[in-house]
Formats: C-alpha cells, structure tokens, sequence
C-alpha cells in the first residue's frame, strides 16, 4: 500500500502497473503531473499478514491540484499471489 503511494507521489506509472492486478489493471494507467499527494493516513487494515490471502486497507489521501484540494477516503482490496501482493481494486468512500 505505502509503495503505491509513493509511487503515485513521484509519478512512477510502471510501478502501479507492476502492483496492480493483471485481471482490474486499466489499459491506460496515464497519471496527472498537476495531481500532488500529499499526505497518507492509514485507518484500518484487515488481513495482510503472513499467513492471508487477502487484505483490506482502508486509507485517507490528502492531494492538491492547482488551487483546489481534498481527500481521497478509499477501501483497497489486495490478493496475494505467489508471494506478492497486488492491488485488486479500490472502493472510494465519503470524507
């Protein structure tokens, strides 16, 4: 989870896209060089450990772009797979 947040911070598409699962990654994986992230709070985490499949983490992201800023409140399911983890999907939540 924080890896792919950095990589959003610093633009690194190929890393989104080598974290992102194969069967929900979009084709087009374009990210906004005017889009500033600026903050990650971590609220809950369900599963992930050593011994799961699967985990939650449900997350608070604080951004800018131009004058306008906010928080991005998301609900992200990871699968394990041949001992990595892979973003499977995200469910976007009110702030």
């Amino acid at each position: 989870m924080r890896s792919r947040y950095t990589a959003f911070v610093v633009g690194d598409e190929r890393h989104l896209a080598a974290t992102w699962h194969p069967g929900t990654r979009p084709e087009d994986l374009s990210l906004d060089p005017a889009q500033r992230w600026t903050g990650l709070d971590v609220v809950a985490v369900e599963g992930g450990g050593e011994d799961d499949a699967r985990g939650v983490v449900e997350f608070h992201a604080a951004w800018r772009h131009g004058r306008d800023q906010g928080v991005l409140h998301e609900r992200s399911r990871f699968l394990r797979r041949s001992g990595r983890w892979w973003y499977v999907d995200g469910e976007i939540r009110p702030s």
